[in-house]
């Protein structure tokens, strides 16, 4: 009994030695416990349709979820809805503890990207989930899912479409809850669980949840449970993210297609007008050459820029995965270039290729561009400043398709549509709920925990802070190269284990 006693010992001391606590060891434990039966909830719920427009689906993942909480004994769970009819629920619950004065609510989404099934390897489906024993990339085969005598091997993958983006947060969130309670720890913080099924559609109703239910969703901190860690695999804590906006241009050329043989050289080409445009907003360093573009930027505080001296280089290693050898930005790594607006091109399209090519000159061409803000820059004004470019390269604005008199009298006509967008945020990483946190998610690592001022991505908290004045921490948990957005997406399982860990971690600190 002794040297059972005296082992147990070891372990805690060698656990807090390398940075892993005590208690993450117990919920490791009851993970391990339950792995199979979590994984067995999980697949049905990736094997739902998740666009947020298909309103039946996405009425079904929230029946889903709903008594994936009622399971679990979460009080008071109940759809939020926005006056506007028809907009997808959020999910909502609660977890109230005697005695506590603060209350922390965990945000993931259920929704998921749109999908083109022919865009996915022949053997997955996006909406069958399938496991993988490894990455596909690296020729990983299909397995069955064990029976519940099996064991999941840590770098095995689910491949479906949301298994990363962002199913996955939901599920380690709930996870995480239950197995601090089977660990028997305790909460000294409310709890609030917030699910919504519009963010991949641009939260477009967020706003209306918010100021209808505001007296309900007043919290000291909300932990959203979305996007990658970074890429060095190390556990990491965004402290903001950056706004996002698009702008789509179309130009024209003549009004039907014609033979390019019988009127090439002659009529203007609108492929070709449309990446001379495109071309010119950007010199030869990266930089967007747009004018105002990088004005307006909040500069970064002293601490802001400790951290992202002190996130780990890994731009050699994403190099080689992703193929290229030089950064678009000259000189810039990737950490120093995501604090930066950008301009991205979506996808272009001007007649056709491949099988479908024919020898044409064709009628308009298209393009999606992404704007990507960061603190101090407004939305509304980074689209005008492209509008404006583009009308200084000499094309009349039109906001609908151009009338045969506009054909007639100008040269070169742009059809551009703003869309709707949000800005960018940033918490304080002086924030006393930040000190908490970070302790939290440091107790469950042996590694270097990687702080930054701002993730590359986009969630609307910006729409947080305006309407509930809410502090707001990113802390994600799927891996780096999941194709969130993408054809094959899909999850680490080691990824989800350490992301049931951290969200305990955080659900039990003091």
């Amino acid at each position: 009994m002794k040297s059972i006693v005296l082992c147990l010992c070891l372990a805690a001391m060698n656990s807090m030695a390398y940075g892993q606590s005590a208690e993450t060891l117990q919920i490791r434990a009851v993970r391990e416990k339950n792995e199979y039966r979590w994984i067995q909830e999980y697949i049905p719920f990736l094997s739902i349709p998740n666009i947020a427009s298909d309103s039946i689906q996405i009425n079904k993942n929230a029946a889903y979820i709903f008594q994936m909480m009622k399971n679990r004994g979460i009080e008071h769970v109940q759809y939020l809805t926005a006056d506007s009819k028809g907009t997808p629920p959020v999910v909502y619950g609660e977890v109230n503890i005697a005695g506590a004065d603060s209350t922390l609510i965990f945000y993931a989404h259920y929704d998921g990207q749109p999908v083109d099934s022919t865009q996915w390897s022949k053997i997955l489906s996006p909406f069958s989930p399938k496991l993988l024993n490894g990455s596909l990339e690296n020729q990983a085969s299909l397995i069955p899912f064990p029976d519940a005598t099996g064991k999941y091997d840590p770098e095995w993958r689910i491949y479906a479409r949301s298994a990363s983006d962002d199913k996955a947060g939901i599920m380690a969130i709930l996870a995480a809850y239950e197995a601090v309670k089977q660990a028997g720890y305790s909460f000294h913080y409310n709890l609030r669980f917030f699910f919504e099924g519009e963010e991949e559609a641009g939260s477009t109703h967020l706003y209306q949840i918010f100021q209808k239910y505001t007296n309900l969703l007043k919290s000291d901190l909300w932990v959203i449970c979305d996007g990658p860690v970074h890429q060095s695999s190390k556990k990491m804590i965004a402290f903001g993210v950056r706004g996002d906006a698009h702008v789509e241009v179309t130009v024209y050329g003549p009004s039907r297609p014609l033979h390019s043989g019988h009127y090439g050289n002659w009529a203007p080409n609108p492929s070709l007008m449309l990446a001379k445009l495109l071309a010119s907003m950007k010199d030869e360093k990266g930089r967007v050459t747009i004018p105002g573009f990088y004005d307006n930027i909040t500069p970064l505080t002293p601490e802001e820029k400790k951290a992202i001296a002190e996130t780990p280089s890994v731009d050699s290693q994403m190099k080689n995965e992703l193929k290229f050898s030089n950064e678009e930005m000259t000189g810039l790594g990737l950490t120093e270039s995501l604090m930066l607006p950008s301009l991205n091109i979506n996808g272009m399209q001007g007649g056709n290729i491949g099988k479908k090519a024919s020898n044409v000159i064709p009628t308009s061409a298209s393009a999606v561009l992404d704007l990507r803000m960061v603190m101090g820059n407004e939305y509304t004004v980074q689209q005008q400043k492209v509008l404006n470019f583009i009308r200084k390269q000499g094309y009349h604005i039109t906001q609908q398709e151009p009338t045969d008199a506009e054909r007639k009298e100008f040269p070169k006509i742009a059809k551009v549509k703003l869309s709707e967008g949000y800005n960018a945020q940033r918490t304080s990483m002086s924030l006393p709920f930040a000190k908490k946190l970070i302790a939290a998610v440091k107790s469950t690592s042996r590694e270097q925990l990687v702080l930054l001022p701002s993730m590359g991505g986009s969630v609307p908290l910006f729409v947080f802070e305006k309407y509930l004045n809410a502090h707001t921490l990113m802390v994600p948990i799927a891996n780096h190269d999941n194709n969130q957005h993408a054809e094959n997406e899909n999850i680490r399982l080691q990824n989800l284990w350490n992301g049931i860990e951290t969200l305990a971690a955080i659900m039990m600190m003091k």
